[in-house]
């Protein structure tokens, strides 16, 4: 698909479009432009992956706000890791087919659904990961490693299943197609139907001798670890895909994926309003009345923040840069400093004869109104 493409027009769908809308329209065009419905049209088989990806970006949450935020790069390359998690080939469309349509019912049977279900039925399974992250981490990328116990190809058969020093065999019911092909009459005349083979199970071939080790699944338990690039600026609950990392087929078939789901710890320092930071800083009131210069941290260090004389509780000052990297896009986003005038609760006698002083000649409070300024200027700052 382009990287300009608008998957919203892609759909033929209005950018406001409910859940329901969005699989409606899916379905629509997916029945029209199936390739089990087109005779391998390459054009068709195109139109079919390009409007499975919009589908998939659309029908999840957190992957369409990230494309309503940033376009195409928001779910692309970086934002999943690993291969490009959106660039679909024509078996992961026809595998999010059949996981929301359960295939074209009927017409799998006229066009070669059996080979299909075959395939799918051989892939391995997906692999689910927790993948636990701090804040420091989102904001830079890492590179995290994890240890899953998964099935591997049994070494002794190379995975195919058969014992040593024998191979599998044709199977004499399919002669190797993995399908049965059978006419039959109904009322609007002839028609023939395809179902994967009840000898071999649409394998095509038969283990006359199955190996000691894997006794012919072609696969044994295992572990291992895996190497995950996180890219900086993911968010809590999101998911990283590993496309080919999961659990291998049996008998050579396809291996799965690998979804790391990230858990991002919180940083009691902080609170995230998606690319913003916001850092609550208490200040005293002799910092507040005559000005400072404090150092507040940030995630990549400390920086130096000026607070101008009279400054007042509420006030929020903005450090462009310091916030968490834009996914998808280049820079970052902002921290956001909560200026809080500290009160203390004890006195020692000097502090109260100073301030009883200085009660004397202290102005008047600021008049009615105020408080609701500084509540407007931090919405305004902070976007809401």
């Amino acid at each position: 698909m382009s990287r300009t493409a608008d998957f919203y027009a892609v759909l033929g769908i209005a950018r406001d479009a409910e859940e329901g809308e969005v699989k409606k329209a899916y379905r629509k065009l997916a029945m029209e432009h199936h390739p089990d419905r087109n005779n391998g049209d390459k054009a068709a088989e195109e139109k079919f992956k390009e409007i499975t990806e919009a589908y998939e970006v659309l029908r999840d949450p957190d992957k369409r706000a990230a494309y309503d935020r940033y376009g195409i790069a928001g779910v692309r390359g970086r934002g999943h890791g690993g291969p490009d998690p959106m660039h679909f080939d024509l078996s992961e469309a026809l595998s999010v087919f059949m996981r929301d349509f359960g295939g074209l019912g009927g017409f799998d049977a006229f066009f070669g659904g059996g080979q299909r279900a075959q395939r799918d039925r051989h892939r391995g399974q997906d692999l689910k990961v927790a993948l636990k992250l701090t804040l420091a981490e989102v904001a830079t990328g890492a590179q995290k490693a994890v240890r899953v116990r998964t099935l591997d190809r049994c070494p002794t058969c190379g995975g195919s299943g058969a014992k040593t020093g024998t191979k599998p065999v044709t199977c004499g019911t399919c002669r190797g197609s993995g399908e049965v092909r059978r006419n039959a009459q109904s009322i609007f005349g002839q028609f023939l139907t395809v179902s994967p083979c009840p000898t071999c199970a649409g394998e095509g071939t038969i283990i006359e001798k199955p190996c000691d080790r894997c006794d012919g699944d072609g696969r044994v338990k295992a572990e291992k670890t895996v190497q995950i690039d996180v890219p900086a600026g993911v968010a809590d609950h999101h998911y990283l895909t590993l496309r080919g990392h999961g659990v291998p087929g049996p008998r050579g078939g396809p291996p799965g994926d690998l979804i790391a789901v990230l858990d991002i710890k919180e940083d009691p320092r902080f609170e995230r309003r998606g690319d913003d930071l916001v850092y609550d800083l208490p200040v005293s009131f002799t910092q507040a009345a005559l000005g400072a210069e404090i150092d507040v941290p940030t995630p990549y260090g400390t920086s130096t923040l000026r607070v101008h004389p009279g400054t007042q509780t509420g006030t929020v000052h903005r450090i462009r840069g310091k916030g968490l990297p834009r996914i998808g896009e280049s820079g970052h986003g902002d921290l956001h400093v909560r200026v809080h005038v500290w009160t203390p609760t004890k006195l020692t006698a000097e502090q109260r004869r100073l301030l009883e002083s200085f009660s004397q000649i202290e102005g008047a409070p600021p008049t009615e109104g105020a408080g609701r300024q500084i509540w407007e200027d931090l919405k305004r700052a902070l976007g809401i």
